[in-house]
């Protein structure tokens, strides 16, 4: 049995992200690949929507220079020929401040002929923004 996309695209971007090793990811990145990491784009400009490689690699680089991949886990995760869904768990430090973040997200992956086509991303923003600015965030009360 052969390795799933997932798997490589996975320790790829680790790479791209905490070795600056963004070559690992130009091989199985399709050049019309479709991206979008679902967040606030305001105060992590490295997220949102992109389209085609140089973006993506682009964003990695970006994403590589804010942040250091310390842990992941994949808390669960489903897998089909050409596709690769998986709720993760990240132990990140920010650079810039040296704070930790512990990252909560949902990722859909899928692929073709092993190369990714398309990447979603759905981060768990409320717990990020509060790590990111250091303290909780009070919202009024709902009735």
């Amino acid at each position: 049995m052969t390795e799933h996309s997932l798997w490589r695209f996975s320790r790829a971007l680790h790479r791209a992200i905490n070795e600056r090793q963004l070559d690992h990811l130009t091989d199985i990145i399709d050049d019309n690949i479709e991206w979008a990491v679902y967040g606030p784009i305001d105060m992590f400009p490295f997220l949102g929507a992109r389209h085609g490689k140089a973006a993506v690699l682009d964003v990695c680089k970006q994403i590589a220079d804010n942040v250091r991949v310390h842990r992941f886990e994949r808390e669960s995760m489903i897998l089909g020929d050409e596709s690769g869904s998986a709720m993760m768990r990240f132990s990140l430090t920010a650079l810039d401040s040296n704070r930790p973040i512990s990252l909560r997200l949902a990722q859909f992956a899928q692929f073709k002929a092993g190369r990714l086509i398309s990447m979603r991303v759905v981060v768990d923003t409320f717990d990020l923004v509060e790590q990111a600015l250091g303290r909780p965030i009070h919202l009024p009360k709902i009735a």
